[in-house]
Order: C-alpha cells, then structure tokens, then sequence
C-alpha cells in the first residue's frame, strides 16, 4: 500500500481484506459504524483465526459527533475455579492447554453491549444480516494466509499440537496447511449462525452457555457455565490525554491504555520538531520506558489499583516525568515485558460515527483449546496473572486478567476524527505513537504514517530480548546515533516485519472527507463505501 485512500460515505480499516469489506458491505447496505464493526469482527474471527477469535476478549471506543467517547470494556474475569490450589505445584500458570483456559470470553458480550448504543442512534440490521459473511467464510473455507501457516508451523511443537481440538481445527487432513491452502470451520459455522438465530446473549445464559461451559469443563479448564452466565461486558469511561491540539481517548485499566496515552502526553512535552530523527525515535522509546514502569507498578484489575491512572495523565505529572528524559542518553534497560497476538479495526460511518475496536486470543491461537463440536478457540489471557500472592496480578477467582489491548481514538481541536490501533502485545502503545507523531506532529499521508519503518522496545510474537528492535529500513547513520545514546539496538531482517504488529488509521475531516491506512506488514485492506 503507497497511497492514502480516501471516500465520503464510509469507511473501514482491518487486517485482513475479507473483514475489511464485511464491514463497508454493512454500511452500503445502511448499517452504522457500530454494526459495521460487528460484522467486520465476526469476520476476523473467521478468517485470521491465528490472532482472534470470539472466545477471547475485546475492547471498543465509540465515538458520536457532539458527544463525549464511551468505551466498552469485554474483559472475562478468571473462573470460580481458577484459584491458585487449581495450579498447586506449578511455579505459573501454563501457557497452553486447558489449564491455560482460565477467563471467560467477553468479545461476544462487548458486541451485545456496543449493539444497544447502535439500537440507540436507530441502528436497524440484525444479527443474521451482520454475521453473514462469517457463517459464509467459515463454511465455505478461507484461504490460509502466510502468517496463520507459518505460525501453525512454528508453534504447533510449542504446546499447540497437545491442545484439545487443535490439529482437527487448524491442520487440513492432518498435515500443516499451506498458504492459499482452503481451510472450512464448519463447527464455527454453526456456532455463529446458533448466535445469528438465537441471540449474543445465548452465547453465555442460553443453550449455547451451557454446551460451552460443559465443553470447557470436559476437558479440563477451569471455566463453568455458571462463570459465562454471571458474565456481561461493561460500558466505561475511557481515560483522556490533552496534547495541545487534540484530545486522545484510550481504555482504562485493566489495560495498557494508560501507556499509550502517557507516550503521547510524554512526547508532546518534549517539543521535538522533525520527524524521522534522532529526537523523534529517541524521544517516544524513552517515553516509553517511563509509560512502561508506570503501568507495570499500578495497571491491574480496576477494583484492586494501587493508584488513580488518571493522575499520570495531568500536565503537570507529564511535565515532572517528562523533565527525567535525556535529550541525548538512553535510560537503561530492560524490564518485564509481555507478548501478545490480537486484531486491531476501525470504521466510520457517513455521519461521523466512528469506532476504535480491538480482539484478541493473548497468544497466537490462544490456549489452542478448541472446544468440540463448537469450533470456538479459547484464549489463554489468564495466563497473565501470577501465582505469587504478593504480585500486582496474583491469580484471584473474579478477578481481570492484565491486558496488553488498548484501541485509540483521537478527536482534534479541528474536528478531525481518528480511530487508530494495532496489534503486538507490548508494541501496541509504541507503535500506536509512531502512527500518530508521523501524521499528526509531522504532517505525514495517513498510509505513509503507517507503513513507515518502525521499531519496538521489548518483546513480542515469541521473542525473548528486550532489544530497541529496528526494521532495517532505517538509515545506518541514525541506528549507531541511537547506539551511541546507550540504546541497546537490533536491526531486524526484514523491511516489514510481522514484529513490528500489525496497525491501521482511520481520519474524518470536518467537510466529511474520510482517509484511511491498512498495514502492508498485514494481509489487510481500507474498504470504503
């Protein structure tokens, strides 16, 4: 992708072209961001099962021209039965398997709960018509993209060949699939369409629940039926950041949000004024260090935070903060740093109306558990918690695990709308302010923005260094001026790495005018009406 796409009557931005055009088909069709976007995530779910699916957790801003942004909060609590005897003898909790499987899935009632705010602007397409093109794509097969086939290779040894359910899914007559190989899912075919029939709530108080919970329980998670049915998606206020022409939105804890923000608030105080440079690179990674010990020192479940997010977002805590940055030396590191695997979209409709959404599984395919007859993958997001008693996120029954899933949605003193994000655990907030200082500070095209080189502080997609890691599109001269600076600097292979996540914008100018950036590191597309 070269070129800045750009239409007036609606807009949608995904990872994969097939949820991409799901939702622009609902806007032609009438439909509003809101069920745009449900259409688009059910199809993701399908078509790019390696980094979401509905049995896993997602998170929403939405945004109504002349109205404050709410957001939704989809974050399963770990399971009754998820107490740390459960894992007695373990050091943790085991990253794959049944075990690994320890939260309720909340994407599903987030799509509920964002449906009654569309019901409120007059939305009027139901569920069969939203969740049509997925029955369609996992019936009918999809072609498996380079990157579900690469990691289908590389981790099926990593637990995900042991994992209940897993080779019968996701191997295509046993063997690896290929690229462009067809793979159908006709037991996600028929779950979705039970959902399209019956109902987003069936999914944890219906028939389905319970054939969920019992599934769940056959195989040895510790999730119940009883833990989906005490389970709803919560609407909630998003934390705020004012840089000095915008205003940017992000979700509250128990997600990273708070980093992201903190980068940007950080960054603007800086005053740095070209982009590309030394200052510019240097300024967000070592903003980034402060954001980071921040939100490892308070960001857990939001009824048991140690400190108020709100107050690292004030100018003056940002100003105190922003003061310890050396203009010319790195902080050193590396401190603890999670991964992740998960989708980020965005859709606008012609009123204005736009969305910032985010999927995820945690890991790719999650827990790999895939829960029979179901075709639901379940993610292994409880892996996050600890099982040290004394730990910011120890294991409690009820409790929300850690998230690295934070959407952005920025609204502009100019009456610019942008919903942007991205994909890649611990690259989520870095990569979210590459997007923004390249088109918002430094007057970058939105797809330039985006397909930019880029780079990532700590670890992700598997890795175990926490290196500053570099796509080796950046000049030589400025990689050793970073390494001159106590940077510990890794150039990677590739011009576009997967490493770096997989990110996407979405811009409303104030005439109507809409722009919009896929990420060529993605097999994404911008659908437009």
């Amino acid at each position: 992708m070269i070129h800045t796409l750009r239409a007036v009557g609606g807009m949608a931005v995904a990872p994969h072209h097939l949820a991409a055009q799901a939702a622009r088909d609902v806007l032609r069709d009438g439909g509003n961001a809101i069920e745009a976007m449900v259409a688009a995530a059910a199809a993701i779910a399908v078509v790019y099962p390696h980094m979401n699916a509905i049995g896993g957790d997602g998170f929403w801003v939405i945004h109504e021209p002349g109205q404050a942004p709410v957001a939704i909060e989809a974050c399963g609590p770990a399971a009754q039965q998820a107490t740390p005897a459960f894992y007695a003898g373990l050091e943790r909790i085991p990253s794959r398997g049944p075990t690994a499987a320890l939260t309720v899935a909340g994407t599903i009632s987030g799509w509920a709960r964002a449906l009654e705010v569309s019901a409120r602007w007059g939305g009027a397409l139901d569920l069969p018509r939203l969740l049509a093109d997925a029955i369609r794509h996992a019936r009918d097969g999809i072609a498996v993209t380079a990157s579900q086939a690469g990691l289908t290779r590389d981790k099926l040894g990593d637990g995900l060949g042991d994992a209940p359910g897993f080779r019968d899914t996701y191997l295509i007559k046993g063997q690896l699939p290929q690229t462009g190989q067809l793979l159908r899912q006709p037991a996600l075919a028929d779950t979705l369409h039970h959902l399209a029939t019956r109902g987003l709530d069936d999914f944890y108080r219906g028939e389905l629940g319970a054939r969920i919970g019992a599934a769940l329980q056959r195989v040895g998670s510790p999730v119940a039926a009883a833990d989906l049915s005490d389970y709803q998606a919560r609407l909630v206020e998003p934390l705020a950041v004012r840089l000095h022409d915008s205003t940017v939105y992000n979700l509250p804890p128990p997600t990273q949000g708070l980093s992201t923000l903190m980068i940007l608030g950080l960054f603007d105080q800086l005053g740095v004024r070209d982009g590309e440079g030394f200052a510019h690179l240097h300024g967000l990674v070592e903003a980034t260090k402060r954001a980071f010990r921040v939100r490892d020192r308070i960001v857990t479940d939001p009824e048991h935070l140690p400190e108020d997010p709100r107050g690292y977002l004030q100018p003056a805590r940002l100003a105190e903060l922003a003061r310890d940055i050396e203009a010319q030396r790195a902080l050193p590191w590396p401190e603890p740093s999670a991964a992740g695997d998960t989708i980020w979209m965005g859709t606008i409709d012609r009123e204005g109306r736009a969305v910032s959404f985010i999927q995820s599984v945690y890991w790719e395919f999650g827990s790999g558990v895939v829960l029979d007859g179901l075709g639901i993958c379940w993610q292994n997001r409880g892996t996050s918690f600890s099982l040290d008693p004394a730990a910011l996120n120890t294991l409690q029954p009820g409790r929300k695990p850690f998230h690295t899933l934070n959407p952005s949605m920025a609204l502009f003193d100019d009456g610019r709308v942008m919903p942007f994000g991205t994909m890649g655990g611990e690259g989520q907030p870095q990569t979210q302010a590459a997007v923004f200082t390249r088109y918002a500070r430094f007057g970058q095209p939105l797809q330039q923005a985006v397909s930019a080189p880029r780079w990532l502080l700590g670890r992700t997609w598997g890795a175990t260094s926490t290196s500053l890691k570099l796509e080796n599109r950046f000049d030589p001269a400025l990689v050793q001026t970073l390494a001159d600076a106590g940077h510990v600097v890794e150039v990677l292979p590739e011009g576009f790495s997967d490493t770096m996540g997989h990110a996407g914008a979405l811009v409303r100018h104030a005439d109507g005018l809409m722009e919009g950036a896929s990420d060529p590191r993605s097999d994404g597309a911008v659908a437009a009406v």
